[in-house]
């Protein structure tokens, strides 16, 4: 399943109109809030997949039976962009295991470069629900990588993939790597790459944009 956000009319075009505009995203801290109102807002959508059950819960008057969620997920991040958005599903998911991810272009020039992954730091995955999240999908590779690694400390059950701004080469990349019964919960999904992999028309730079330039 892949949902596309600004497909439907919402407060969350808002947010990723700001994300986009170059006069409104030198603002860091807007930046990195906006990017965790995205994940906010994917949060809560992703919360109507889970599994339910019912508990009673005790008013001051008397008790009342409530419908809520049985599992709680594992949020992982690929570092450092991923991080607001991280946050943003946090809020929602805030008894959530954690998973980060370090993974970084490795270039021999302006457009030829690979995906290492550096780090992992994650709690036991077989069998859970597994939340991806980076903002920029551009290759996809980072998120295969990504996944792959995570495979180290088991197997979900199930994945969600959550981006503010996609490419079409990036989705397919996951489409063909990821488990079949993965959802994508996708802010938008733009034209095309140019010669640096970047998303165009994109928003740049989102780790730049959210933590300052990196050398």
């Amino acid at each position: 399943m892949i949902t596309e956000f600004c497909k439907s009319n919402s407060i969350f075009n808002s947010f990723m109109r700001e994300l986009r505009d170059i006069s409104i995203q030198g603002d860091s801290m807007r930046f990195r809030r906006n990017l965790e109102r995205l994940g906010e807002i994917m949060a809560y959508e992703i919360s109507k997949t889970l599994d339910y059950k019912t508990q009673e819960v005790s008013t001051p008057l008397e008790s009342k039976s409530v419908s809520i969620h049985s599992e709680e997920p594992v949020i992982a991040t690929i570092l450092r962009a991923g991080l607001p958005m991280h946050q943003g599903v946090l809020n929602y998911f805030d008894k959530a295991e954690n998973c980060f991810i370090s993974a970084y272009r490795k270039h021999a020039d302006q457009s030829d470069f690979e995906v290492e992954i550096e780090y992992l730091s994650s709690p036991d995955l077989t069998n859970k629900t597994l939340i991806l999240c980076d903002p920029m999908l551009a290759t996809g590779s980072s998120m295969v990588l990504a996944y792959k690694a995570a495979l180290e400390k088991g197997t979900p059950k199930k994945v969600h993939v959550v981006s503010a701004v996609a490419a079409p080469k990036g989705m397919e990349e996951v489409i063909k790597n990821l488990p079949n019964n993965t959802d994508y919960w996708i802010g938008e999904i733009d034209s095309h790459l140019n010669e640096k992999a970047y998303i165009i028309p994109g928003l740049g730079d989102a780790g730049d944009l959210a933590y300052g330039t990196k050398l």
